[in-house]
């Protein structure tokens, strides 16, 4: 018989129910041909079988399968960026590393809020690249941040960022969610980075000056001093003796630096503490910190000045790298995204303005307190500083600095490095 003519059998069939829309004078429950075909030959094949009892079976798994179909079509994956907070003390950096359960990273507590918010699916949990995530930054072990950016494809549930957040942990949360280009790759797209280092003031004082003194404060002199010595890392150098891995002619080694400075001093629970500011292109890992450490070391009388200028030159420099306790990404900048695309009607500008009272709100609950105690309990910057004087500044370092567990390739995850 005829394909045509089966299923003009089947339809006049008294045993087939019908529902749905009409189709040439037909009531069926497909959208399409070619799944009410598959049905009825199921319904043939059963019937044929003397299988009647699981006719409604048959049916019932068709129309599960169509329905999982309309659901996936009702919430449509999208590509969004969003913004993230978290303090990173006790997670082993960023990035996270699939199959390695012992070093947990902040990537491992969002993947497991989006799966559990319904805004991903099962299968994309151990394969990140399903959902194409990128982080603009991969921050190292221990360190903050208050404004990282990722870039994912999220199935767009309703209240999306109560319900992640519901899944996260207080020390973590996600502050904004903006739609963005299906190209948009929050690292690639990242034309600049800022960091910030919150230290006691002490750090800058004379080596012969008690380390562990509280009642330190920092004069306004040695600020502006101090400040001098930051100002002269603006532009581009060579920073192959700020980071591991990298030789003096590697062309990967060269960062432009846009601005750094150290602001204004100010107390908590009775110690003095300032912040210091750089924003670069991109950094290397332990860029930031060794440049921190080498401005304290000339700062408190270990090194020369001129000891910054050889750092850029082709000899090896022993340079120290100040604890990454105090470290934050304070902001990531999309400048020529937000040209090309926040005016076109379409898209949204990735300038997180309305959110900043929710930030500056999580830093002083879950970061600068975190900064604060874990300096007061353990004390790393005065243990650092004790090490200063075996560093041989007028001579060069030996060999190159292994990767600790935890350590991501890079402070900004620029992928060149």
């Amino acid at each position: 018989m005829p394909r045509l003519l089966q299923i003009i059998h089947v339809l006049r069939s008294p045993r087939v129910v019908f529902e749905g829309s009409k189709v040439r004078g037909f009531v069926i429950p497909f959208k399409s041909w070619r799944s009410f075909y598959s049905s009825v030959e199921m319904k043939r094949t059963a019937e044929d079988n003397g299988a009647a009892g699981d006719l409604e079976h048959i049916e019932k798994k068709v129309k599960e399968d169509g329905d999982q179909s309309q659901e996936d079509k009702r919430i449509p994956k999208r590509k969004v960026a969003l913004l993230m907070a978290y303090s990173g003390k006790g997670y082993y950096g960023m990035q996270r590393n699939p199959g390695n359960d012992q070093f947990k990273t902040i990537e491992d507590e969002l993947v497991t809020a989006l799966l559990n918010a319904g805004c991903i699916p099962e299968n994309h949990k151990d394969d990140m690249k399903k959902m194409s995530f990128q982080r603009c930054a991969r921050t190292d072990k221990g360190v903050s941040a208050a404004g990282q950016v990722v870039s994912l494809k999220l199935w767009l549930i309703e209240d999306i960022l109560d319900k992640i957040n519901a899944e996260l942990p207080p020390h973590i949360r996600v502050l904004g969610l903006k739609r963005v280009t299906g190209g948009f790759n929050s690292k690639n797209n990242c034309d600049a980075r800022t960091y910030s280092y919150m230290l006691p003031t002490v750090a800058f004082s004379s080596k012969d000056h008690n380390q562990e003194d509280t009642a330190f404060r920092l004069e306004a002199s040695t600020l502006q001093w101090v400040n001098r010595l930051f100002a002269r890392y603006k532009g581009t150098h060579n920073f192959h003796n700020f980071t591991s891995q990298k030789g003096p002619r590697d062309p990967s080694a060269k960062r432009y630096i846009t601005h750094m400075s150290c602001g204004e001093p100010f107390v908590r629970q009775d110690a003095e503490f300032a912040v210091i500011t750089v924003r670069g292109q991109s950094f290397m890992m332990h860029q930031i910190r060794k440049m921190i450490g080498l401005v304290i070391a000339v700062a408190k009388g270990y090194a020369s000045e001129d000891v910054m200028e050889r750092s850029w030159g082709e000899e090896k420099v022993d340079v120290p790298k100040a604890p990454g306790l105090g470290l934050v990404l304070e902001r990531v900048h999309f400048d020529r995204y937000n040209k090309r695309f926040g005016s076109d009607g379409l898209h949204e500008r990735l300038e997180w303005n309305e959110e900043e009272e929710a930030i500056s709100a999580f830093k002083e609950s879950h970061i600068y307190p975190t900064i604060v105690e874990t300096e007061r309990d353990e004390k790393s910057m005065v243990s650092w500083m004790a090490t200063l004087d075996i560093h041989d500044f007028e001579g060069t370092a030996m060999g190159k600095q292994d990767r600790k567990p935890g350590e991501q390739d890079d402070d900004d995850g620029n992928g060149s490095d």
